[in-house]
């Protein structure tokens, strides 16, 4: 992965050229920061549930009957 340098680089370079690039190059941008976003949220929720644990399938279900009752 990039270095935080080297993202504030690639953002600041995005923002100088913002108006001469074209709507699928934003795009295609977007994508990549929100792909980038989902591995960061992905590598939280692991990290989570090393510290946490996971919770089990049929405690969910309890919950879920008792929110609908």
């Amino acid at each position: 992965m990039e270095t935080t340098i080297e993202r504030q680089e690639l953002i600041q370079l995005i923002h100088a050229h913002l108006h001469i690039a074209s709507e699928s190059t934003l795009e295609e941008v977007l994508e990549l920061l929100e792909d980038e976003k989902d591995l960061i949220d992905y590598d939280l929720a692991i990290e989570d549930i090393k510290i946490n644990g996971t919770v089990p399938w049929e405690e969910i279900k309890k919950e879920i009957k008792k929110d609908v009752a």
